[in-house]
């Protein structure tokens, strides 16, 4: 019966999972009214309006989840692992740290003392007490004579509402997380029902087997793991005995003893989507019962000396997972960070109310005071982008005072209105005249190069040496070095590289300036190994 509901439960988290990644949500935007109840909406036009500083908080979804994992009894009784439990709970977010979560739990779990007992006189489930106060045995087993090992299988639930604190959603770094950290307690109702394996499916007790395991001389922490391996081997599963109960007047339910509780939990979530997550949670458990695992005593000293009873407590570690259920609403407040709207509108304002921005522009030249290059700039006179003067033609005048906009550069300087003289035209058959006088003061006798390949010789590199001094000597002139290759393209490019080696020379070791050197090939106009030097 237990195998079926287990797979039921496996059967439905398949499914939800199946049908949650399909209708994943999308994210939260803080002018999305869909999203805001309606009894929060008179905040929320508040809030659009400028008139209150805090949005309302959205609806969020209900998260509900199932898990399954060990449960384990920590009593007077060793507790065997694993023992299979599961759980259901449904959690809503109050605020975005705390949330409320309703639980219920339901496990069996089952332990097996390795070392033995022998004053076991006050528990029901091995012996009664007779009038007179003399022990009778109802199993066949006798205290202070017999050995017995403890044992017990519980059937356990508990309901309990939780206050969940979540750890890390407020965050100064990172907008999003996928995976968050929460810890909580909270307040309950247990009931149980314990059983313990007292007889075999015959009816006979198991004291045969205890004495011997007990008697064998060898009953020590390193021989445990044998000592619970022969006791397996030698009892049945079937736990006919009803373990001690807390009595006729403590509350029960059904057959069961109803006790109050108190939870303490610890878990992470790890986000699959904004509607399915996993849960690894460590819940503790405190049950006002010293009878969760059938033994109210750890071991009784002799006879019937009182003892004070240690409460009992259990262990449920598990994995879950966890759907976020809810149209129109946001995913669970303690997934978001409440921190992201003010980041969003510091570093990129949509809502706030700024002040139109108010910078200075001293002389009104329509260039603020910061960037402008020309803080003083005359009225009505234009300026460019720095704020400066404009001057077309820049002869000093500003275009504002400048009577002649554009003043050729040969009729300058010009006069305070920005009129330049020019000169007469017959001094242009003057300039020409000095033109040529200087082209022909260029001509020489320039040598011709025998330049066989990219690496100059020691001779070539005299001739550039006397061609380089030549040019010093006459600052204005200019020279085109000419090569003649043939018409492949091998030839031109081994030509090319001829004349850079020849250009480089003069220009990086002689000093020329590169503007004055000019370059020039001639296809089959010469011999291939010869560059020429002309003026130009």
């Amino acid at each position: 019966m237990a195998t079926k509901k287990y797979k039921l439960i496996l059967g439905f988290i398949t499914l939800m999972t199946t049908t949650t990644f399909a209708q994943m949500g999308t994210g939260y935007s803080i002018f999305d009214s869909s999203v805001i109840p309606s009894k929060k909406l008179p905040q929320q036009n508040e809030f659009w309006n400028n008139t209150y500083n805090f949005p309302a908080k959205p609806r969020n979804m209900v998260e509900v989840g199932v898990s399954i994992g060990n449960i384990m009894v920590s009593g007077d009784v060793d507790a065997k692992i694993p023992a299979l439990g599961f759980e259901a709970h449904i959690r809503k977010a109050i605020g975005y740290i705390f949330s409320l979560r309703l639980q219920y739990v339901n496990g069996t779990p089952k332990g097996l003392n390795w070392q033995p007992a022998y004053n076991f006189g006050h528990n029901p489930a091995l012996v009664s007490v007779a009038n007179g106060g003399n022990l009778t045995t109802t199993q066949g087993y006798k205290p202070n004579a017999d050995a017995v090992f403890y044992n017990y299988k519980t059937h356990m639930q508990d309901v309990g509402l939780q206050g969940i604190f979540t750890l890390n959603n407020i965050r100064f770094h990172k907008q999003k997380t996928g995976v968050t950290f929460y810890v909580g307690g909270g307040i309950g109702a247990s009931w149980y029902n314990v059983k313990v394996n007292s007889l075999d499916a015959g009816g006979n007790n198991y004291s045969a087997l205890y004495n011997s395991i007990a008697n064998g001389g060898d009953i020590t922490f390193s021989n445990r793991r044998n000592i619970i391996k022969r006791l397996k081997a030698g009892m049945d599963n079937t736990y006919e005995t009803a373990g001690e109960s807390e009595g006729s007047r403590r509350a029960k339910l059904g057959k069961n003893t109803l006790r109050p509780s108190g939870t303490i939990l610890a878990g992470v979530s790890f986000k699959l989507s904004t509607r399915v997550n996993l849960a690894l949670e460590d819940r503790h458990t405190f049950v006002k019962s010293d009878l969760l695992d059938g033994q109210r005593w750890q071991e009784h000293p002799t006879g019937d000396a009182a003892l004070t009873p240690d409460y009992d407590s259990y262990n449920y570690l598990s994995l879950g997972i966890n759907f976020n259920l809810g149209g129109k609403a946001v995913e669970p407040l303690w997934w978001l960070n409440p921190l992201d709207y003010a980041y969003s509108e510091l570093n990129n304002p949509k809502h706030m109310k700024l002040p139109k921005p108010i910078l200075d522009d001293t002389d009104g030249d329509g260039v603020t005071d910061q960037l402008d290059r020309e803080p003083n700039t005359p009225a009505g006179c234009p300026v460019d982008s720095h704020g400066v003067t404009r001057d077309t033609d820049g002869d000093g005048v500003p275009d504002c005072k400048d009577k002649q906009l554009i003043t050729p550069t040969e009729c300058q300087p010009v006069d305070a209105d920005g009129v330049g003289k020019c000169p007469d035209p017959a001094c242009c058959t003057a300039i020409m005249a000095a033109r040529d006088s200087a082209l022909n003061a260029c001509a020489g006798d320039y040598p011709s190069l025998s330049v066989k390949s990219i690496s100059l010789t020691a001779d070539t590199k005299a001739l550039l040496a006397n061609v380089a001094t030549k040019l010093k000597d006459k600052p204005n002139c200019t020279i085109t070095i000419t090569a003649y290759p043939g018409a492949s393209k091998k030839e031109q490019s081994l030509a090319d590289k001829k004349l850079d080696a020849v250009k480089n020379y003069l220009v990086e070791k002689l000093g020329i300036s590169a503007d004055r050197v000019s370059i020039d090939k001639l296809v089959g106009g010469g011999d291939s190994n010869t560059i020429d030097i002309k003026s130009n």
